[in-house]
């Protein structure tokens, strides 16, 4: 392959970066793509499972309260400026 590219410029998080910027042209790049071979049959379904469905509702309880903490100090020291 005559034009190698930089494997760092094919990140795909990356890659528009390096496009806009001219590091990378988008005709090598669009090659790239498609010479990648398709492995979409070897793709695994994901499962997730919360194990204490409570967790959610104590956190958000917790930043509640930090909230209303906050708010007060805040209302009180407004109400003691000059």
């Amino acid at each position: 392959m005559a034009d190698t590219l930089d494997p760092k410029h094919l990140d795909k998080r990356t890659a528009e970066r390096y496009l806009r910027s001219g590091q990378l042209d988008e005709k090598a790049y669009e090659r790239h793509l498609k010479s990648l071979p398709d492995v979409a049959d070897k793709a695994a379904p994901v499962a997730t499972a919360m194990e204490d469905e409570d967790f959610d509702d104590e956190d958000e309880d917790f930043e509640d309260e930090d909230f209303e903490e906050e708010g007060a100090d805040e209302g009180t020291e407004d109400s003691e400026a000059p």
